[in-house]
């Protein structure tokens, strides 16, 4: 009676399509006739190439996977929303900001940085923190990380540092003797370097994790006046991280842990959310600190610049579909509505080309009409054509101005005005501080904290074969803080001495190279 009854079942699935039931189709919405045999020449013939559903259906599937993301590419996303805390008009005319209670839907993506699509989440590396805001003026992508810093502070650097991460062209693995040789030149890397080797290198999850957008940006309101602002968000549910033994234990059980776990908490309606927060300055503020405020690799320390709540997002559905929502999901710092604007920043100025430039060469030209990266607001563009455009357009006027079809500007929304002085130059920023914030960090730490860390970042720097790569790291440590660098000299078998030495040199020659660009 039962393999009757699953025959039945059978049948009447086959023949669901007569019965007026749902049926399967062609990409072009024509019905199935089967999906179980190619049609052939005859009984023992070849398959014919008239078959077109088989041609499709293979074409489509050679064809299913964009190209990777160079970074970031393993990754996962949620929908959510973000609600405003206030009415911030005061200080930037962002639509999202206007009012408190003001509710505005958001789409973020989890990710890391260096390692492949499928690599295991427990990896030591930058988390990915983006968020795409849909407003109704626009879209806002901040794109964040877990980290409040970066390794560089120019974008030409960019590729160069990515190379050193990725794996070895040779072998391709993943080398420390490749990215110290790398770092061994770039002091300023100090910083995030102790970050990265920190308990916060491996985060347990990615709902137990603050978020930064790293980067000056500007805030304008409506009468034109700008602040500098930087963007930090910070967890509700709290902070949790994996030790290298607890890393290991969670892989060997799932190497996907995070992603599992996020969407388990959706889907338990256990929604995660974070407090976004904003620290805002004056810009005749800039000269008054130590530091360059626009430097990627230095935070803005609370006890001079406190945090003002901007409001709070929430993340409450998973996507329907993976590839749709977290793999074809577009980010870039210059998207961005009125009321925010980029900073001089020189990491950043970079990414503003570079992220969006990614994308249309992984999805196309059109990668923002996509659904998850279309703006909810209206969009009248004179942009057209271009491999999958889909957007609706009409009429014979494609260019402006025209008085048959006239696009109005909007001159409230021009670009905030910033003074500009000096000559164009190729020269390091002023004030570097390579060491202070990160001996600073170092401090902050409690006795296990610092042991992990110096552990973390010696058991990687400890591979290195060259013996002046390891002294030149070890005597950025040295600078940072003097028991931090001693404790890993320590187990890397670095004299401290002539490691101290070594980062010196390291820092003559980049003061003489200065110099003389400064009298060239």
């Amino acid at each position: 009676m039962q393999v009757r009854s699953a025959i039945a079942a059978l049948a009447a699935c086959l023949l669901a399509g007569s019965a007026g039931a749902a049926g399967l189709t062609t990409d072009h919405g024509s019905p199935v006739g089967s999906n179980q045999d190619s049609k052939t020449a005859g009984p023992g013939g070849g398959v014919l190439l008239e078959d077109f559903h088989l041609i499709q259906k293979l074409a489509r599937f050679d064809r299913e996977r964009i190209p990777e993301r160079v970074v970031h590419a393993r990754g996962i996303g949620a929908h959510g929303v973000f609600e405003s805390a206030g009415d911030f008009s005061e200080i930037t005319k962002v639509s999202m900001l206007a009012a408190e209670g003001k509710r505005t839907p958001v789409f973020v993506r989890f990710s890391t940085v260096v390692h492949s699509k499928g690599s295991p989440e427990t990896l030591r590396d930058p988390r990915g923190f983006a968020l795409k805001f849909y407003t109704d003026e626009g879209n806002w992508d901040l794109v964040g990380n877990n980290l409040p810093v970066f390794f560089i502070r120019d974008a030409i650097k960019f590729p160069d540092m990515v190379h050193s991460l990725k794996p070895d062209p040779v072998t391709n693995k993943q080398d420390p003797n490749r990215f110290f040789d790398f770092f061994s030149h770039v002091p300023e890397a100090t910083h995030m370097l102790t970050q990265l080797y920190s308990d916060l290198g491996v985060p347990a999850n990615y709902r137990q994790m603050d978020g930064f957008g790293v980067h000056a940006f500007k805030f304008v309101n409506a009468r034109g006046e700008v602040r500098y602002v930087k963007f930090n968000w910070k967890s509700e549910q709290g902070i949790a991280t994996l030790d290298a033994e607890e890393a290991a234990e969670v892989a060997s059980r799932d190497h996907q842990h995070a992603t599992v776990d996020l969407y388990d908490a959706i889907r338990a309606e256990n929604y995660p959310s974070w407090t976004l927060e904003a620290q805002v300055i004056a810009a005749d503020e800039l000269d008054g600190f130590a530091f360059d405020p626009l430097d990627a690799t230095k935070i803005w320390p609370e006890s001079e610049v406190p945090s003002v709540v901007l409001g709070r997002f929430t993340l409450n559905r998973v996507p329907e579909n993976f590839f749709q929502f977290s793999e074809q999901s577009a980010f870039s710092p210059a998207v961005q509505p009125p009321g925010v604007e980029p900073s001089e920043d020189r990491l950043l100025q970079g990414r503003l080309f570079s992220y969006a430039d990614t994308q249309r060469y992984r999805i196309g030209a059109n990668y923002l009409d996509l659904p998850v990266n279309r703006p909810q607001a209206q969009v009248a563009s004179n942009n057209q054509d271009g491999a999958l455009n889909h957007s609706v357009r009409s009429g014979s006027v494609n260019y402006e101005p025209s008085l048959n079809s006239p696009l109005a500007e909007n001159p409230r929304h021009r670009y905030g005005q910033t003074p500009v002085q000096g000559l164009t130059q190729q020269q390091r920023i002023a004030k570097e501080r390579n060491y202070a914030q990160a001996g600073v960090l170092y401090r902050s730490m409690d006795r296990g904290a610092r042991k992990r860390l110096v552990a973390s970042i010696a058991g990687d720097l400890g591979q290195v074969e060259n013996r002046l790569i390891r002294e030149r790291i070890v005597g950025y440590l040295l600078k940072a803080d003097r028991d931090y660098g001693r404790a890993v000299a320590k187990r890397v078998g670095v004299d401290p001495d002539a490691a101290e030495l070594a980062a010196t040199e390291v820092e003559r020659a980049r003061a003489d190279a200065a110099r003389l660009a400064q009298h060239r």
